[in-house]
């Protein structure tokens, strides 16, 4: 964790896909704010504006920047068939994960809650 003054932030290694499933990976400490970017086209002349790659399809969340670096190269050193078993293991349909991001959550209700028989 690298913490600021009261604040503790993250670290995140995460991958963004296009609807021709074209993925980068990328690395913040700010993951929400690093999206937004992505999506807004920050820099149009960058890899991501270009081909229009700005789902947010996978993440992974850090205590240190340190072990953050670490998984972003040992993913980009994956062959792309492998990253897609990643995404595919945690995110089959390849859901934008950030779209539910400032939407009212529903709070837990034990009553209703059914617990996986697997």
């Amino acid at each position: 964790m690298i913490t600021r003054g009261a604040m503790t932030e993250y670290a995140y290694v995460y991958i963004l896909a296009s609807g021709f499933r074209k993925l980068y990976i990328g690395i913040t400490t700010n993951l929400q704010q690093r999206i937004f970017e992505h999506k807004q086209k920050k820099d149009p002349d960058s890899h991501t504006s270009r081909y229009n790659i700005n789902q947010l399809v996978y993440f992974e969340r850090f205590a240190t920047i340190t072990a953050a670096i670490g998984r972003e190269k040992q993913l980009k050193g994956w062959l792309r068939i492998r990253k897609l078993e990643l995404i595919i293991a945690t995110n089959p349909a390849w859901h934008d994960l950030s779209l539910d991001w400032g939407q009212p959550t529903t709070p837990f209700n034990p009553a209703t809650f059914t617990p996986s028989t697997s």
